[in-house]
């Protein structure tokens, strides 16, 4: 029954764009580009390889002037051919530079996506950071939404000097997403519930709900929240901001 259930949590956590919004080509100088995307001296493409084997996509966008770097893990429905805009945009206001990358499965990245493949996937995006960047964990900040929470906590619940964590529609769990349970199951997956316990920088959550309601996973969360510091952030549409 828990393989069963989790099996069909995992269905419900990934669905990559088909076909891929994307492809990667390799310039006679060597440099990695994505065709389609507008020249940018400041966006590397790599190609990087986890510690099973898969080669991940990731893309930085360096800001001259930034203090801080944000590793950001996207949503369960997207890859990176569709949010490069929103890279510049973050990149742009809130001067800073962005690591962003793809899961195993997804867009040109190789391999499947799996739970433990988004933590492999996160890892060797934080690696090429330390290694051909020199960024430090006092200068990072992690971003997850939706199921890119899961890695986020993952590599935030190992490294203890991170700058901050923001969670934009954070999950609970994956089983979590399917029942109301109030335990931890072994075959669950995405623990973040436990995960979030052992954060210890401050951490950002960002809430939308379209009917005002303060309910939710990413508001539940908050309750398990152990570092001294923690931000709260509603947001719902502008007919409900307006009435």
């Amino acid at each position: 029954m828990g393989n069963v259930t989790s099996s069909v949590a995992a269905k419900f956590a990934f669905f990559p764009p088909d076909p891929p919004t994307y492809d990667v080509f390799r310039e006679r100088d060597g440099r990695l580009v994505l065709p389609g995307v507008t020249a940018d001296k400041n966006m590397d493409v790599h190609l990087l390889e986890t510690k099973v084997g898969n080669k991940i996509v990731a893309t930085f966008w360096k800001h001259p002037f930034a203090r801080f770097t944000v590793l950001y893990s996207h949503g369960n429905a997207a890859d990176l051919g569709q949010m490069h805009e929103l890279f510049i945009e973050l990149r742009a206001h809130l001067r800073v530079n962005i690591m962003s990358y793809d899961y195993s499965g997804y867009g040109a990245s190789s391999g499947k996506p799996s739970e433990f493949n988004t933590y492999h996937d996160i890892e060797a995006a934080y690696n090429c950071l330390k290694k051909d960047y020199g960024i430090k964990q006092e200068d990072l900040i992690v971003y997850g939404q939706s199921v890119g929470s899961g890695p986020t906590l993952h590599l935030a619940s190992r490294l203890q000097k991170l700058r901050g964590v923001v969670l934009h529609s954070a999950i609970l769990s994956g089983i979590r997403v399917l029942y109301p349970v109030k335990m931890t199951f072994w075959f669950d997956i995405f623990k973040n519930i436990d995960k979030i316990r052992l954060v210890s920088c401050p951490v950002l959550v960002i809430h939308v709900s379209l009917s005002l309601s303060l309910f939710g996973h990413p508001v539940q969360l908050l309750h398990f929240v152990s570092t001294e510091f923690f931000f709260f952030l509603f947001a719902c549409n502008s007919n409900h901001a307006n009435a």
